[in-house]
């Protein structure tokens, strides 16, 4: 088995690791002044769930590239691309773009594509596609979580910036 799809996958993984957590701020005004489910789980959970996630998601498309003929390799690297593109999209449309609505198509986007890259993960290699599980078992409770936000928060983009007209001068400080 070949140590360099490994360093591959790993490599495009910590890329849409990085590029997303750039983009993450659960810190700023916008953030703090939304109206949040008492389900979402703490921030460092969420951290710590995604490390898990991205290794297995490397390692599993590692996995299965080593035993991928060409045409498989061509669609699993497609697959990864897109599912890594829009990972790192995410936090540039809900904490940057401070669109949670649009955050939540963008997670469901990633779900579909997340069934895509399973589904071709696992014509290589069954057992590495059973590790991407529980990728696409997170990403559905994103994309609740996602959409629960932006119902509760139907002028998200609005949410940190400036006031609503209604809102009291005390309100604004």
């Amino acid at each position: 088995m070949s140590v360099k799809p490994f360093l591959v996958t790993g490599a495009a993984t910590a890329a849409a690791a990085v590029l997303g957590s750039a983009a993450t701020d659960v810190q700023s005004r916008w953030y703090r002044r939304l109206d949040l489910p008492g389900w979402q789980p703490p921030g460092q959970v969420i951290g710590q769930v995604w490390t898990v996630l991205y290794a297995s998601i490397a390692g599993a498309t590692g996995r299965a590239w080593n035993r991928a003929d060409p045409a498989q390799q061509r669609r699993l690297a497609a697959a990864l691309g897109v599912n890594l593109c829009l990972n790192a999209a995410w936090p540039w449309m809900f904490f940057r773009g401070h669109r949670p609505a649009l955050g939540a198509a963008v997670i469901g986007g990633l779900e579909a594509s997340t069934v895509i890259l399973t589904r071709e993960v696992a014509r290589a290699d069954r057992k590495a596609a059973i590790a991407l599980l529980p990728y696409l078992g997170w990403n559905a409770f994103a994309l609740v979580l996602n959409a629960t936000i932006a119902a509760r928060n139907p002028s998200g983009r609005h949410a940190g910036g400036s006031a609503p007209a209604h809102a009291s001068r005390q309100d604004q400080q």
